[in-house]
């Protein structure tokens, strides 16, 4: 193909497409299609994403709730967070904040419980390890999340969107145990 023929003569589909070049293409095409299967397959038998609902709310509206929860069940502080304890089932709310996730909770193993997530001030990144759930807390929406801690054990909630100076001390944590 040349750029010194008129446009009319320099029309791609116009011009043969090399043995190889249908191959490569080929290849593509059925790689697409096995990663556009798969995606459905992961999410249903491998467990990879998170089924979860998001709901438009307020700062103070969420802040409320949780502070509920927590006056409701709380059960102990440490490092002056507060530790709640809810009912198997119960709706449990996490604030995510400069620079704190806050309260803590104690989850009994086996049991579900419906996790509510939102921010306070910047998007945050929540990343539940090692089991690596990981979601975006926006503000002003409500992330909701079935959780059942199925091992007993200390898990760490680590903020993994910068969310500015003292992100690097963004920490929460579930406590489960039997």
């Amino acid at each position: 193909m040349s750029a010194i023929l008129p446009p009319s003569q320099r029309l791609w589909w116009k011009e043969p497409v090399e043995r190889i070049e249908i191959v490569w293409i080929a290849i593509a095409f059925v790689w697409c299609l096995i990663l556009t299967f798969m995606m459905p397959y992961w999410h249903v038998f491998g467990k990879q994403n998170l089924s979860n609902e998001a709901y438009r709310t307020t700062p103070q509206a969420f802040a409320a709730k949780a502070q509920a929860v927590v006056d409701k069940w709380k059960v102990r502080e440490v490092n002056g967070v507060p530790v709640v304890k809810p009912p198997a089932g119960a709706d449990i709310y996490l604030v995510g904040r400069l620079w704190q996730w806050w309260p803590a909770y104690e989850l009994k193993k086996g049991e579900s419980y419906r996790l509510h997530l939102s921010s306070m001030d910047w998007q945050h990144g929540f990343s539940l390890q090692p089991v690596n759930i990981n979601t975006q807390v926006l503000p002003g929406y409500e992330m909701v999340i079935t959780v059942t801690p199925n091992k007993a054990g200390e898990y760490t909630i680590v903020c993994n969107e910068y969310c500015g100076i003292g992100h690097h001390s963004m920490l929460g944590k579930i406590y489960v145990v039997d």
